[in-house]
C-alpha cells in the first residue's frame, strides 16, 4: 500500500480544514488534506454567503459578534476579489418587537459594530425594493462572500507553497499506535487506489461529520445536527444585505449573491442519521418566502430558481433545545487532554466568518504538538487573487479586444489572477455559460489549477450552472471541454453530464411549480428528447443489445 509522509493530516475540505491547509503551508509546515468531495461541498457550500458583520449575533452571543466583526475586517483585506462590499440593513416592520432596534443598536456598540440610524427615506434610497412600510432602519458593515472562491483561494496558496490534497478521498481508518494517532488509511474513488499518509498530528475539521472520525479513533464526539434551508430568486432583487431586525428567526434575511438572491434560513434539529440525505419540507419554502415578501414585496413576481440546505456543525448541549439557542462559538479540541489520545485535535462550531480564526487557533495548537514556534500570519497575506487592490479599468483595458463583460466577470471570480486565464485567442473567451458569463479559458484554468475532477466541482469554482438556467445551456458544452482538453473521455464526460443534471435537479425538485416546472420540462426535452442522454450508456454499464 502506497504511504505517503507528512507533518500534519487535515481531514475535511471545508473552510476550516482548507484554511488550516494555507495557516500550515504559510509557517512551513508541510501537511496534506483528504476531503471525502470536493472542497466546499458540505456545510461550507451550503450557507448563504453572508460576510457578517457580527449584529446578527450582537444580542444573544456578544463572543461570536466580536470574533464576526474583527474577520470581517481581516478578509476585506486579505479576500478582496472573494468579496462584494454591499453594506446591510436592518430594518423592523410593523409586526416586530420596536424595542428590539434600540437593543440592537446597543450591543452593536458594546461589540464595537459600526451601526447608523437612519431614517426609512434613507434606506429606501439605499435599498430602493424594500418594504416601505418598514418602522425603523439600520445600517451595518454586512457584505457578501463567496465561500467556494474563498475556499479555492485557500487550497491554491497552500497547494504552490508545497502542500498535497487527495479530494474524492475517504478516510477509512484512523492508525494508532498504543494512545497515539500516527495516520489514516485513505481510498480513493476516483482511482479506487487505498493509501496511508502517515503524520505527527492528525486534524478533525470535518464539521458535522467529526462525530464519525472521532469514532474511527475510539473517541466519543456528540454533534448537534441543525438543518438550514434556503431558496435562490431568478434575478437579484436587492443590492445590500436585508436583515429582519428581531430576534433570529426563520426567513429574516436576503442576501444578493453575484447574479441572484437568497432567502434564509430555518433553523431545525434532525437526527445525526439524517446529515447525508436531507430533504427541504414544503412548510420550510413557504416560511421562507412569505417572510421573505414581508421585507421586499418583489419576492412575489420573481422565479424560485432553487432550494437548498446544509447541517450546522454545532456541539451538543444538554436538553432538547432548538439550534438557534446553541452557541455558534468554536470548538477546539485537544484529544490528548482530553481523551488521553494524543496527535489528534478537533475543530468544529463556528461559522464560514470565522474559518481563518478558527484555523489560526487549530495550526497554533498543532504548532506547538510539533514545537514549532512560527506565528500565523494569514491575517495579512492575501490570498491568491487579492495580491493587488483590483483595478478593473486596467484590466479590461490590457485585454483589448475580449469583451468588456467576459475581462470583467472572469476579473471579479479570480482578481489578479485573471492574467494566466485569458488570452487573445477567440477559443480562450468564447462563452461557455452565458448568464454567469464564464468563458472557455476560464474553465480550462480550473481544470487544470483548481482540483476540479468532474462537473459538479467545476460549478463550485466558476459558478456555471447556477444562474437562471441552472446548467440547462451550458452543462453540456462544459462536458464537452473536459474531452476536447483530455482529462476525460467521451463516456466519462457523459457521466459527469448526467451527475451535474442530476445535482441541479435534487435543488430545482422542491420548487416545481409555474416558471420553474416550465423550465425543468425545457431542461429534460433537451437532454432526453433532443440528446437522448438517458439513452447513452455511461462508464460502468453494459453495452445495450
Amino acid at each position: 500500500m502506497k504511504r505517503i509522509e507528512t507533518d500534519v493530516i487535515i481531514i475535511g475540505g471545508g473552510a476550516t480544514g482548507c484554511g488550516t491547509l494555507r495557516d500550515l503551508a504559510l509557517r512551513g509546515i508541510k501537511a496534506v488534506l483528504i476531503e471525502k468531495n470536493d472542497i466546499a461541498s458540505g456545510t461550507t457550500g451550503r450557507n448563504h454567503g453572508l460576510l457578517h458583520s457580527g449584529a446578527r449575533y450582537a444580542v444573544n452571543d456578544l463572543e461570536s459578534a466580536m470574533e464576526c466583526i474583527a474577520e470581517n475586517r481581516i478578509l476585506k483585506k486579505i479576500a478582496r476579489h472573494c468579496i462584494e462590499d454591499t453594506g446591510g440593513l436592518f430594518v423592523t416592520l410593523p409586526e416586530d418587537d420596536p424595542g428590539y432596534h434600540q437593543k440592537l443598536v446597543e450591543h452593536c456598540r458594546y461589540a464595537r459594530i459600526d451601526c447608523e440610524e437612519i431614517s426609512i427615506g434613507k434606506a429606501l434610497r439605499i435599498e430602493p425594493n424594500l418594504n416601505p412600510a418598514a418602522l425603523s432602519a439600520l445600517r451595518v458593515p454586512d457584505g457578501t462572500i463567496d465561500p467556494f472562491r474563498l475556499v479555492s483561494s485557500n487550497v491554491l496558496d497552500a497547494q504552490e507553497r508545497g502542500a498535497r490534497i487527495f479530494t474524492h478521498t475517504f478516510v477509512t481508518a484512523v492508525i494508532q499506535e498504543g494512545s497515539r494517532v500516527t495516520g489514516v488509511r485513505c481510498h480513493d474513488t476516483g482511482t479506487r487506489e487505498d493509501f496511508e499518509v502517515y503524520g505527527q498530528v492528525v486534524i478533525n475539521a470535518s464539521g458535522v461529520w467529526g462525530q464519525r472520525i472521532c469514532a474511527l479513533a475510539g473517541v466519543e464526539l456528540k454533534m448537534f445536527p441543525s438543518k438550514g434551508a434556503m431558496v435562490i430568486i431568478d434575478y437579484r432583487i436587492n443590492n445590500v444585505v436585508v436583515n429582519r431586525c428581531r430576534v433570529p428567526s426563520d426567513g429574516d434575511i436576503i442576501v444578493p449573491g453575484d447574479t441572484v438572491s437568497l432567502i434564509g434560513t430555518t433553523s431545525k434539529k434532525i437526527d445525526y442519521s439524517q446529515i447525508e440525505e436531507l430533504s427541504i419540507d414544503d412548510s420550510e419554502i413557504e416560511v421562507l418566502l412569505a417572510d421573505g415578501e414581508k421585507l421586499i414585496p418583489n419576492i412575489s413576481r420573481t422565479r424560485v430558481l432553487r432550494a437548498y440546505s446544509g447541517v450546522r456543525p454545532l456541539i451538543a448541549v444538554s436538553g432538547d433545545v432548538d439550534g438557534r439557542e446553541i452557541s455558534r462559538g468554536i470548538v477546539l479540541i485537544d484529544h490528548a487532554a482530553r481523551d488521553g489520545v494524543e496527535g489528534f485535535i478537533t475543530i468544529a462550531g463556528g461559522k464560514l466568518m470565522t474559518y481563518r480564526l478558527m484555523a489560526q487557533m487549530t495550526t497554533d495548537l498543532a504548532c506547538k504538538k510539533l514545537d514549532s514556534s512560527r506565528k500565523c500570519s494569514t491575517h495579512r497575506e492575501p490570498l491568491p487573487g487579492s495580491e493587488l487592490k483590483s483595478m478593473p479599468g486596467k484590466h479590461i483595458k490590457f485585454f483589448s479586444g475580449i469583451p468588456q463583460s467576459v475581462v470583467g466577470s472572469t476579473l471579479y471570480r479570480h482578481g489578479e489572477r485573471v492574467r494566466q486565464i485569458l488570452s487573445l485567442s477567440k477559443r480562450n473567451y468564447a462563452l461557455i455559460c452565458e448568464c454567469e458569463m464564464v468563458c472557455e479559458g476560464e474553465v480550462e484554468y480550473a481544470i487544470r489549477h483548481l482540483n476540479v475532477k468532474d462537473l459538479v466541482d467545476l460549478r463550485r469554482r466558476t459558478r456555471i450552472g447556477m444562474g437562471p438556467c441552472q446548467g440547462e445551456l451550458c452543462s453540456y458544452r462544459a462536458a464537452g471541454l473536459f474531452a476536447r482538453l483530455n482529462v476525460a473521455t467521451s463516456a466519462e464526460s457523459n457521466g459527469m453530464l448526467v451527475d451535474f443534471l442530476e445535482e441541479r435537479w435534487k435543488g430545482m425538485k422542491p420548487i416545481l411549480w409555474g416558471d420553474g416546472l416550465r423550465e425543468a420540462e425545457f431542461t429534460h426535452w433537451i437532454y432526453q428528447g433532443l440528446f437522448g442522454l438517458g439513452d447513452v450508456n455511461l462508464p460502468g454499464e453494459e453495452e445495450s443489445l
